[in-house]
């Protein structure tokens, strides 16, 4: 008798519970997420495509909150560490958690830079530079089309 694989567990830090909790590891057809996120949103997550600068809802936007990845909702970064780059994207000098995140080398578009991926999904959010502020030096460029914006008060 053949036995389903067990899906993989990814530990997800919430901002909401303040605690590390596993979550299954998401995964779908484009189809399905074709199903989910508008035209932009796909082309941007799951094509690792990227808005024009300046155009994204969230390049300049002053609320506190939480900005969630926009295919699995996980926590990906704090308003409280969103900083003016002058980019055009959302930036900000680190993750609500290092393991709600992952990076990989990206040589498209003839450049070596770091993806920064969502750790539950795979979506695609942007990409990480070493000319942020302090404390980190960091800059997270995201794309306002892979992120969900939720106020603070509505956590």
């Amino acid at each position: 008798m053949k036995t389903r694989p067990q899906s993989e567990k990814i530990p997800i830090y919430s901002v909401k519970l303040k605690k590390i909790e596993l979550e299954d590891k998401i995964i779908k057809t484009d189809g399905e997420w074709r199903e989910i996120l508008t035209p932009q949103q796909f082309n941007v997550s799951r094509k690792q495509g990227t808005e024009l600068a300046f155009t994204g809802k969230y390049h300049d936007c002053h609320e506190d909150g939480i900005y969630n990845c926009v295919c699995c909702d996980i926590d990906l970064f704090d308003s409280k560490t969103k900083f003016e780059s002058g980019t055009g994207w959302p930036s900000f000098f680190e993750p609500v958690a290092e393991k709600n995140i992952k990076t990989k080398i990206d040589t498209g578009h003839f450049m070596v830079r770091t993806e920064v991926l969502c750790s539950l999904c795979d979506a695609h959010l942007g990409h990480i530079f070493d000319d942020g502020p302090p404390p980190t030096s960091k800059r997270y460029c995201m794309n306002s089309a892979a992120l969900k914006f939720v106020k603070r008060k509505d956590l």
